[in-house]
């Protein structure tokens, strides 16, 4: 991590997307996702399209060239569809993706959007079949009475194609928007959920799904909360937790009863009375929640801050860190511009040491857990030279502006990084602005 005496520097490797300032509301990024290896990265946008970048290491005996990602695949997921007895139109936005533990020669994915789950094969061909003896060259059948001899079929080399086949298409399961998918590690069963209900699917099985958790209440008027995010715990199959518009976390064990509407525990804080405000119950919604990759912690993202919690204590958060305390003063005017709604995502290094989350005008910030420092670091066209040192980014909340800090007041809300992804076992982030992929590394020395 870089720091005052910071032994980690970040270098700018690749940017991926177009440079236009005019922006086609198609080409946003709306998810990123690392697969288990790290070897493959999956970018979903509103547009319903799927990008697979495959990493390729350049020279093994260069460890500063260390690798690139460059496009491996491009398919579209979703299409705009209408639902004809709500009169709702349902958006094409890839709203997350999830990668399967890879089993033999081809990867799975599943993508989803507001309402359908996808899974996707994508496998490589580089022989084609000839030499068939009841068909021509170009596919049309003979005439067996012709055929005098018999052939053996040869496979013979073509270039590499990479196919993109939906295997199974699960759908009609929610009323509401999907916020969530998780695999589970048992590699059979998966987790999705929407604004109030959670269903346990079969990978094998698309027409039915199981309801494990429901909060929708008798008289929708009772509505007091909803379900922002869900996920599986990393090693422990029956056991996931969900997060909650109202900054509560449940962590259910299936294993208890069928329908987990009783939480086996709920990690909350009390509210800091002299913080209270108009705005405490929007900021406190948690948009993102990650188990940690030795299943020992829970990380979420509220709007301000990010908490890692210890699953065996309930009543508070381990450690807190403020992701820009210096927007506590300007909630009225984010309320306003609607971006106080922005849901960010956070996401753990591969060892659980540092937490990684997104901020306003491209910054993003990393937290080091056992240092406990933290850097600001910006994604940003200027600092797109190959191999160049990331600089700490500093804000000025007020009174004396210093050469190198920025001022609230110039922020611009428009650049907003909701959504990064780390390698899961080398320091290579993903950061995804608008419509853009940065990818960074660490600098080798």
């Amino acid at each position: 991590m870089a720091g005052p005496g910071g032994d980690m520097q970040w270098c700018f490797s690749q940017v991926k997307g177009a440079i236009d300032d005019d922006v086609a509301e198609a080409d946003i990024i709306s998810t990123v996702e690392f697969n288990h290896t790290g070897e493959l990265l999956a970018t979903g946008d509103k547009g319903g399209r799927v990008v697979i970048f495959q990493q390729e290491i350049e020279n093994k005996n260069l460890p500063q060239f260390r690798s690139e990602y460059n496009v491996y695949s491009t398919f579209q997921s979703h299409e705009p569809e209408f639902d004809y007895l709500k009169s709702l139109e349902i958006e094409e936005k890839i709203n997350k993706i999830r990668w399967l533990p890879q089993k033999n020669a081809a990867q799975f994915l599943l993508s989803t959007n507001d309402k359908t789950i996808k899974l996707w094969k994508i496998s490589e061909r580089d022989k084609r079949p000839e030499g068939y003896n009841l068909k021509e060259e170009d596919g049309r059948y003979k005439d067996p009475n012709t055929i005098t001899s018999l052939r053996v079929p040869v496979l013979i080399p073509m270039d590499l194609m990479v196919e993109a086949s939906p295997r199974r298409v699960f759908a009609n399961a929610h009323t509401y928007h999907i916020n969530s998918i998780s695999v589970n590690s048992d590699d059979e069963t998966y987790l999705s959920a929407d604004d109030l209900r959670i269903n346990l699917w079969h990978l094998e099985i698309t027409d039915r799904s199981f309801n494990i958790v429901d909060i929708k209440p008798a008289n929708m008027e009772e509505l007091t909360e909803v379900i922002t995010a869900a996920e599986f715990h990393p090693h422990q199959c029956n056991t996931f937790v969900y997060s909650s518009s109202k900054g509560t976390l449940r962590l259910c064990d299936m294993r208890a009863s069928a329908l987990c509407d009783k939480h086996s525990k709920l990690f909350e804080e009390p509210e800091d009375p002299s913080n209270r405000s108009f705005f405490s119950e929007i900021i406190s919604s948690i948009s993102d929640v990650k188990f940690s990759h030795n299943g020992r912690y829970m990380m979420t993202r509220d709007y301000l801050s990010v908490k890692i919690w210890d699953l065996n204590m309930e009543n508070r958060p381990v450690e807190t860190y403020q992701v820009h305390e210096y927007l506590r003063s300007k909630l009225c005017s984010l309320y306003e511009n609607d971006c106080i709604f922005d849901k960010f995502e956070c996401c753990w290094n591969g060892n659980d040491s540092v937490v990684m989350t997104g901020s306003y005008n491209n910054f993003f910030r990393m937290f080091d857990r056992g240092q406990r420092r933290d850097v600001t670091l910006e994604a940003s066209r200027e600092n797109s030279k190959p191999m160049q040192v990331l600089k700490p980014r500093k804000v000025c909340a007020g009174g004396k502006r210093k050469k190198d800090e920025i001022s609230v007041d110039s922020l611009d809300f428009n650049k907003k990084i909701l959504h990064t992804a780390w390698h899961p076992q080398d320091n290579i982030i993903a950061v995804a602005t608008t419509n853009n992929l940065y990818i960074f590394q660490d600098k080798v020395n």
